[in-house]
C-alpha cells in the first residue's frame, strides 16, 4: 500500500454518558470515543492523544463535554490517532486584523473630542466656589448668641 493515511473529521455525541453514575462519566466519556473510533474507522488499535484526554477530564468525573469534535487518523498499519480537531482560521484572523485596525482608528478619533467634557468639568468644579462666596454657614453657637 502506499503511504497515504485516511484522515476525518467527527463530532462525538456523549450525551448517553450521563446515563452513568456520576464518578464513572468520563471513564464511559473515554470509552465511548475508542468504541466510534473503532466502528467508523475498522480497526481496532486506537490510541487517544493527551490533548483529547485533557478536553474530557477538564470538568472532572463528573462532568464530561456533552460533544468533542476530533480528527481520526488511520495510517498503513490500521492504528488510528485520536487528535483534537482545530479549524483552519487564517483567512477569519486576516479579516479581523483589517477590521480591528478600523476600530482603534475610531476610538482615535473619539479621544479627539474629549476635551469638549474638560470644559464641562471646569464649569462644574466652578458653582461649589460661588456657593461659598454667598453664604458662610454659621454654626451653632452663633446662631444661640443671635437669639439671645
Amino acid at each position: 500500500m502506499s503511504e497515504e493515511s485516511l484522515e476525518r473529521v467527527y463530532t462525538i455525541n456523549l450525551g448517553k454518558v450521563w446515563l452513568s453514575p456520576n464518578n464513572q462519566r468520563a471513564k464511559r466519556a473515554i470509552n465511548m470515543i475508542k468504541e466510534f473510533a473503532t466502528h467508523h474507522m475498522k480497526s481496532e488499535n486506537v490510541k487517544i492523544e493527551e490533548d483529547v484526554s485533557h478536553l474530557v477530564w477538564a470538568r472532572g468525573i463528573r462532568h464530561p463535554p456533552r460533544k468533542i469534535r476530533v480528527k481520526l487518523t488511520k495510517d498503513d498499519d490500521g492504528n488510528i490517532l485520536i487528535s483534537k480537531y482545530e479549524e483552519e482560521k487564517k483567512v477569519e484572523e486576516k479579516q479581523k486584523g483589517k477590521k480591528a485596525e478600523k476600530k482603534t482608528e475610531k476610538k482615535e478619533e473619539k479621544k479627539e473630542e474629549k476635551p469638549k467634557e474638560t470644559k464641562e468639568e471646569k464649569k462644574v468644579e466652578e458653582k461649589p466656589t460661588e456657593k461659598k462666596e454667598e453664604k458662610p454657614k454659621e454654626s451653632k453657637s452663633d446662631k444661640k448668641t443671635k437669639k439671645d
